[in-house]
């Protein structure tokens, strides 16, 4: 009898589910926040350790979801759980949920268990235009989406991404269901963007026709009104006189010799226009442009070689001012017989 009541009470007591009321709180404001701060970019929540033991009675399945109820506002999210650290009666919440629900330091929050289906879509939107300048939007987004459990539309979760805090808010959800969530947890989840809010789409037919009306608007490079070479008169400074200087002068050797001037042919430049694009490069068939022979430069050295090569500047022979008797060349040697001692002619031996 006593087995039957209690079996009875276990189903009723699991039917019901897990159902409690919390004050809530910063996860800033938690103790020891500081090796958490990575919980208040995420989508999960700190709860006593009492509720652990009232979920494992129950035999809550697993992963654990919950819906936040903010009953003085109507609004409503879900999330999971991330550690049960808090103190008994109090839970911790990221942040940008606590604006979500409209929910104040220390109000009463109340949280119940819940399923939600696996989810195979969602569509998201930024909510500033900076969120353009990030380079791999997507792989930002996995990597946020490993600190979340659930994903409800509406929400406006955070993101910090290289000292910058993007927020993004949930448009939809597949599959569709009356809590409005989905689980994201073991499942190919598909993610589309929407303009960024605030974000205002060129027009490119415009663009285009302002283009062809004004060629140079959008190619510099052509020449045309406003183009460098009408700004600096180009063609008025081909027409001056190449040889006017400040200087005119001749110059004069110190030998007393003048100088000759070496004459500068001037281009001809009657027929130079300066109108229209540059003329093309047209070269036969089988031929290619590498640009102009290379000369090589002769220097002043080179010439000075060659000339004392043909002309010597020394070519005497040396002289001592002390006059020998004799000269003699060095490259032969001369032996003194004074110190050698001749050998006689016959060696007489006395028999004696």
């Amino acid at each position: 009898m006593f087995s039957n009541l209690g079996q009875a009470f276990f189903r009723a007591q699991q039917a019901s589910g897990f159902e409690d009321y919390f004050r809530c709180y910063p996860v800033s404001m938690m103790p020891g926040s500081s090796s958490r701060e990575v919980a208040n970019f995420g989508g999960k929540i700190f709860l006593p350790p009492s509720t652990l033991h009232k979920l494992t009675m129950l035999h809550i399945s697993y992963p654990m979801l919950f819906e936040l109820t903010n009953q003085e506002t109507g609004r409503s999210t879900h999330s999971g759980v991330l550690e049960f650290l808090a103190e008994e009666g109090r839970c911790y919440l990221p942040q940008w949920m606590m604006s979500t629900l409209g929910i104040q330091t220390g109000g009463l929050l109340k949280i119940k268990n819940c399923d939600l289906p696996l989810g195979s879509f969602v569509k998201i939107e930024p909510q500033s235009v900076d969120f353009l300048e990030i380079s791999d939007p997507k792989a930002v987004l996995e990597n946020v989406l490993r600190n979340f459990t659930t994903l409800t539309v509406d929400d406006i979760f955070e993101v910090s991404y290289n000292n910058k805090v993007f927020g993004i808010k949930v448009l939809e959800v597949k599959p569709e269901s009356s809590s409005h969530g989905i689980c994201v947890i073991e499942t190919d989840l598909e993610t589309d963007f929407a303009p960024p809010v605030g974000y205002v789409e060129p027009d490119y037919k415009k663009e285009k026709k302002q283009s062809q009306i004004n060629p140079t608007a959008t190619n510099p490079g052509l020449v045309g009104q406003g183009s460098m070479a009408k700004k600096i008169n180009y063609s008025d400074l081909l027409k001056q006189e190449p040889n006017a200087t400040n200087f005119q002068g001749s110059g004069v050797k110190l030998s007393g010799k003048t100088v000759k001037k070496e004459e500068v042919v001037s281009p001809d430049t009657s027929g130079l226009s300066l109108e229209g694009q540059p003329a093309p490069l047209i070269l036969p068939d089988n031929q290619l442009f590498f640009g102009y022979p290379l000369k090589p430069y002769k220097g002043d050295n080179e010439t000075d070689d060659k000339n004392t090569n043909q002309n010597p500047l020394f070519a005497g022979q040396g002289q001592t001012l002390r006059k020998s008797k004799k000269r003699k060349d060095k490259s032969t040697q001369s032996t003194s017989t004074k110190d050698k001692t001749r050998s006689p002619d016959a060696i007489i031996i006395d028999s004696d």
